[in-house]
């Protein structure tokens, strides 16, 4: 059975999707972009540092409402307007969300644009742990 989730306390769609789709255990997470819950006229957060940062917190507010958290992430795609310019600042934050010796697999790509004018955007794969 598939099951389509949408949370009621994560950001507002910016296209027509759901928050995370999930099927035989895996949960697969819309790419989140750096939005404000609850306010998304709201100016994006300066620089990719911020961006990261509010990017993670949205994929931590989904996980959460579905039971889950970072620690179930098993595969990031992340996408970046800037690649050369901001790699590594991206990754000093995105690191930060994780322990050393449980980062998910990852691909990172640049892309010439992205939705709202943003910096960055992950997507991710979870996987619930069985009971």
């Amino acid at each position: 059975m598939t099951e389509f989730h949408n949370i009621s306390d994560a950001p507002e769609h910016v296209a027509p999707f759901s928050h995370a789709v999930e099927a035989d255990g895996w949960v697969i997470l819309t790419g989140q972009m750096p939005t404000v819950p609850g306010a998304p006229d709201a100016a994006l957060p300066e620089g990719v540092a911020a961006q990261t940062q509010q990017v993670m917190q949205n994929l931590e507010t989904v996980l959460r409402g579905l039971g889950l958290d970072l620690s179930d992430v098993v595969q990031c795609r992340c996408f970046l307007t800037e690649f050369g310019r901001d790699y590594a600042a991206f990754n000093d934050t995105y690191k930060s969300f994780f322990p050393a010796d449980r980062l998910p697999a990852r691909t990172t790509v640049g892309v010439t644009a992205l939705a709202v004018g943003a910096l960055v955007e992950i997507d991710c794969v979870a996987r619930r742990r069985p009971v």
